[in-house]
């Protein structure tokens, strides 16, 4: 599903990424750990297409499609969905209007014929009820005062909406008590434990992956993946830390 060769990457003309290479097969889970300024964030914005993350060498194909030549909005529609460590807040915009446009956008790309606002809500509201989420939080502006556990909730709701093939998850636990550690984790389980589907988890510590047993754990440093193992290696650097490995 996603294929990483040998992946260079600058921010600020500063590289980053230094020949990172991974592959994700359908029905997979993979976990990326790895200490403070080792690219795990530059990874999730780069395969993302944020501007300012500038690729210099190696490649990614994303179910057969060079993903790198997409725009972000193509790489959305292509399937990809990009969940953030700090969601953004959009005053203004409500959560309906935000999700209803932008499925209805996917499906367009898709081909596909646009969701009545009836069709649009029934989706929402059970995406909703799978969170514990009121529907009148869906009519607020976008994030906008919510906790940091509510955005979490709220990005999933959106994640579960939107549907997508592959999910990369940008420290989906940072912030979350154990409760909504708990809820956030069920829903990623819920929305994309699938034989078609795969998941990219991005984390500093081992307790999101109590909830969401990964089928791979990778160590990133220094720009590149340095170990993998299954999930005892995150248990194992929850206990050592990164000092041996950290470039």
């Amino acid at each position: 599903m996603l294929q990483i060769n040998n992946l260079h990457a600058t921010v600020a003309d500063k590289p980053i990424l230094k020949g990172l290479s991974l592959q994700i097969n359908a029905g997979e889970i993979h976990a990326i750990m790895g200490p403070n300024g080792a690219g795990k964030s530059t990874l999730t914005y780069t395969l993302g297409g944020r501007p300012g993350y500038e690729v210099t060498d190696g490649s990614v194909s994303f179910d057969g499609q060079d993903l790198l030549a997409l725009a972000p909005h193509e790489r959305a529609a292509a399937g990809l969905f990009l969940g953030f460590q700090y969601p953004v807040e959009i005053p203004g915009v409500s959560n309906v209007q935000f999700l209803r446009e932008a499925l209805n956008s996917q499906r367009k790309v898709r081909g596909e014929e646009p969701l009545s606002g009836g069709e649009f809500l029934k989706i929402a509201r059970a995406q909703a009820d799978a969170m514990g989420m009121d529907m009148e939080m869906l009519k607020r502006p976008v994030n906008v005062g919510f906790s940091g556990g509510e955005k979490k909730r709220n990005e999933m709701v959106q994640m579960g909406i939107l549907d997508p093939v592959l999910a990369i998850l940008d420290e989906t636990d940072s912030g979350l008590d154990i409760d909504a550690l708990r809820v956030v984790g069920d829903g990623i389980n819920r929305i994309m434990r699938k034989p078609d589907k795969a998941v990219l988890l991005i984390t500093h510590y081992q307790r999101l992956l109590d909830y969401v047993k990964p089928d791979f754990v990778h160590v990133l440093a220094g720009g590149r993946i340095v170990r993998t193992g299954g999930p005892e290696l995150a248990l194992e650097l929850e206990e050592d830390g990164y000092k041996e490995m950290a470039a």
